[in-house]
């Protein structure tokens, strides 16, 4: 069931998943560009059941239910999510040295957080951006023609109060000029948490170089996962297999 918690730029739409261990971390899910706490559907709470963590569900400003971003969207605006807003929701919800289980525009968001001096026991991070690449703009184009051609709208629609906003807001921030330059690899090296980082071999919004350069710079250490069969949504695709990463990765954090 979803309440609401006042923190930063309004209301968030959120649940919290029981601790079944005590001492264990809580598990703060970070959606994906389109997604929503709703979105998740009942991933996080099998993956709490498994590891005995809490978790964290919520949709940030301007998904799902929560209220809308204060202004609009700027090029930064993943910094603004990582440094900004989420530190202000984990204080609102009495909320230290998470795990971050980030997908997508969520992994990229735990990277920043991680690397800005914020306490985080590790993070899982699926499809991670930390540069944008030619795969992303081309998976993002052909979600536009979706968009205008199927019933994308109606089904997202289901899951955002303003599902055309949402979907403007991640089209056109990720296909504007001012993105085309965005990288995070130089905060890499000052992340301290471990992290487990999956993608999927048929990702159609980026490829093995993303999780490559995190291999590569992360300074906290990196185990990296390369799913057959998978696209951009491991959870969703290959499920089994990311409950079983996953758990064994929340395990080493004790």
């Amino acid at each position: 069931m979803m309440s609401f918690v006042d923190s930063d730029a309004g209301p968030v739409e959120h649940r919290l998943v029981a601790a079944a261990r005590p001492g264990a971390p809580t598990i703060v899910f970070l959606h994906e560009g389109l997604g929503s706490a709703r979105l998740w559907r009942d991933f996080p709470d099998e993956l709490c059941a498994r590891t005995g963590c809490g978790g964290l569900v919520h949709s940030r400003h301007g998904y799902g239910a929560s209220a809308p971003p204060p202004a609009p969207r700027r090029a930064d605006y993943l910094h603004l999510e990582a440094r900004q807003r989420l530190p202000a929701l984990l204080r609102a919800l009495g909320i230290a040295r998470p795990v971050l289980f980030g997908h997508s525009d969520g992994a990229s968001i735990a990277l920043i957080h991680a690397a800005s001096g914020h306490d985080v026991a590790g993070m899982v991070l699926e499809a991670p951006h930390v540069f944008v690449e030619e795969e992303t703009l081309a998976g993002i184009r052909a979600a536009g023609e979706a968009w205008r051609g199927t019933d994308l709208p109606a089904r997202l629609a289901r899951h955002h109060d303003d599902a055309p906003r949402v979907f403007a807001d991640w089209h056109d921030t990720w296909l504007s000029p001012e993105f085309r330059g965005w990288n995070i690899e130089d905060l890499l090296p000052s992340i301290e948490a471990p992290a487990l980082v999956i993608q999927g071999a048929d990702d159609e919004y980026g490829s093995a170089a993303q999780l490559e350069a995190i291999a590569r710079q992360a300074g906290g250490g990196c185990e990296t996962i390369m799913l057959d069969g998978c696209s951009h949504a491991p959870h969703r695709d290959r499920r089994d297999a990311v409950l079983g990463a996953a758990t064994r990765f929340v395990a080493t954090l004790a």
